[in-house]
């Protein structure tokens, strides 16, 4: 066969406009070699050619040199194939995080969803609590005028009804003997007008009379009232108990009960410990070797200085008057109650939402109160304004007012008045001016007293009794003239300024105050007066 014809050479393929041939060939590639894409960056060579711009090139070996015609240059672009660049880094960063981003987003709205329920949960189950805990705890039925934000004068009975006096009371609880006995009698007094707190003890042994029970120490009234009651459920029969100590302790003390709150023994510890602890500084070291076995038997229950106790060291501290006195445990319940506000009023506790949990647990369980969870709320706002260093506490034994006494009834220990057997004058007296009223208190007005009949000592007699409860008596006297007028007179010279003091004295004396002294009276009081009392018949024969 003749060579020039088995060597024929092929012909030209017809081109299109995308550079794609009819022969078969694929884009761009060159007629006996396949398709491979260098991998290779170009970089500069050492006769300085340079790397190409991005985008499509032909690959040729050289640049073009002279004597090359247009056709060879043709017929080179079209065998040489055409190829991408590599993808550079930034490209490849892009599509590598472009397909993790919708999986990062996707991950972090999980987590959001799932926080967001967590919370959800959280709120739902606290509210929960809150809900039981309030039917249960925060039951109602007590009432404190002074506790509302905005004071209707015409709730105020009587003097004493400017505060909001708390009455609590410690009880064993069940497993103890005597349970329902009130080992502590304490009364909480806010004066929410002048933003002040009074803590005062009353002791266990005071001698009293019972309604309906006779004469036995005061921590008894309670137990009574319960155990006689004929209500079927428990919270109605604690109900009673509270009913039969308010008509016992109200005369003695001589200023009313506005609300209520028993605790037993597990109650006042498991709150301590939801709390997590109590600090504050023990004066005295309290040596008490009789509950030593409840102290891993050790006899010193607590030792000098600032220190830390939790629910059963404070317990034992509370407990504890062997080795001291019950005058000196009040003043240690008193000292742990004010140590107890602080933890519990800190913004730690509230924001707590385990500590509020554990402290809702403990206090529902254990524990009864009248108040509202209105109530409540308004207490935290009040008693959050008063610091603890401002916070008085008060007993009925420490000089100058030293009016009770240790005796002896039926070989029985008690407390009685040093004044006599049931003469609680002197106690009220101090009771009261100690825990004013605190409307009489901020208005302070000045209060004359004339005796206008034929009795004598009435208007000492009179005066005596507005001093016991917190009036500011500047004039004691006789009238000019005894007329003998059948009813008493209250003359309000403030033009209806010291409204509350007015409110008072006309509820006293059951009696609408006029606004000038008559003329018949012949009285002129001494400048500054704010009130005048001109005592009729009527005072010589009421209380």
């Amino acid at each position: 066969m003749d060579e020039h014809k088995k060597f024929k050479r092929p012909k030209k393929q017809p081109v299109s406009i995308d550079g794609i041939t009819s022969g078969g060939r694929q884009l761009g590639m060159p007629v006996g070699r396949s398709y491979q894409p260098n991998n290779q960056h170009l970089t500069p060579t050492l006769d300085g050619a340079t790397s190409k711009a991005d985008g499509f090139h032909p690959m040729r070996s050289s640049t073009q040199s002279l004597g090359h015609s247009p056709e060879s240059d043709e017929s080179a672009l079209l065998e040489e194939p055409i190829v991408l660049d590599d993808i550079t880094n930034v490209e490849k960063r892009r599509r590598y995080f472009g397909h993790k981003r919708p999986r990062l987003r996707k991950n972090i709205k999980k987590a959001s969803l799932l926080l967001l329920a967590l919370v959800l949960i959280g709120g739902i189950y606290l509210g929960v609590k809150l809900y039981v805990t309030e039917r249960h705890l925060f039951r109602g039925g007590g009432k404190a005028p002074a506790l509302a934000e905005n004071i209707d004068i015409n709730q105020l009975k009587g003097e004493g009804d400017g505060r909001v006096n708390i009455l609590l009371l410690g009880i064993g609880g069940p497993g103890h003997d005597g349970p329902d006995l009130t080992d502590t009698i304490m009364i909480v007094s806010l004066d929410p007008v002048n933003n002040k707190v009074d803590l005062l003890s009353i002791p266990r042994d005071l001698w009293v009379k019972i309604p309906n029970n006779g004469y036995q120490k005061i921590n008894a009234a309670y137990a009574d009232g319960k155990s006689e009651s004929r209500a079927k459920t428990l919270a109605a029969q604690e109900r009673d108990g509270l009913n039969l100590l308010d008509q016992t302790i109200e005369p003695v003390i001589g200023i009313p009960i506005h609300y209520h709150a028993v605790f037993d023994f597990t109650a006042f510890k498991d709150m301590v410990d939801a709390l997590g602890g109590v600090t504050f500084n023990v004066p005295d070291e309290l040596y008490d070797p009789t509950i030593a076995w409840e102290n891993n038997w050790n006899p010193v229950i607590a030792k000098p200085g600032v220190q830390t106790m939790h629910g059963a060291q404070a317990l034992l501290y509370a407990r504890s008057r062997e080795t001291s006195s019950d005058f000196a445990r009040g003043q240690r319940q008193r000292q742990l109650l004010v140590a107890i506000k602080d933890k519990a009023l800190s913004v730690g506790t509230f924001s707590n939402p385990v500590k509020i949990s554990n402290l809702l647990n403990s206090l529902g369980n254990n524990v009864y109160t009248d108040f509202s969870l209105n109530d409540m709320s308004r207490l935290y706002q009040l008693a959050s304004k008063v610091p603890s260093n401002d916070i008085v506490s008060l007993d009925l034994v420490t000089p100058p007012h030293d009016l009770l006494t240790t005796g002896n009834m039926n070989g029985l220990s008690i407390v009685e008045p040093k004044a006599g057997l049931y003469d609680y004058s002197d106690m009220q007296n101090y009771i009261r001016n100690t825990l004013r009223d605190g409307f009489l208190a901020k208005e302070n007005a000045s209060v004359a007293v004339y005796n206008a009949t034929s009795v004598a000592g009435l208007a000492t007699a009179k005066a005596a009794v507005l001093k016991s409860y917190g009036y500011n008596v500047t004039t004691v006297t006789n009238a000019p003239s005894a007329t003998n007028p059948a009813t008493t007179t209250i003359v309000d010279l403030t033009a209806g300024k010291d409204k509350y003091t007015r409110h008072y004295l006309e509820g006293r004396f059951n009696i609408t105050a006029v606004s000038s002294v008559p003329s018949s009276s012949g009285i002129t009081p001494p400048a500054g007066t704010n009130f005048v009392i001109i005592l009729g018949r009527d005072a010589a024969t009421s209380n």
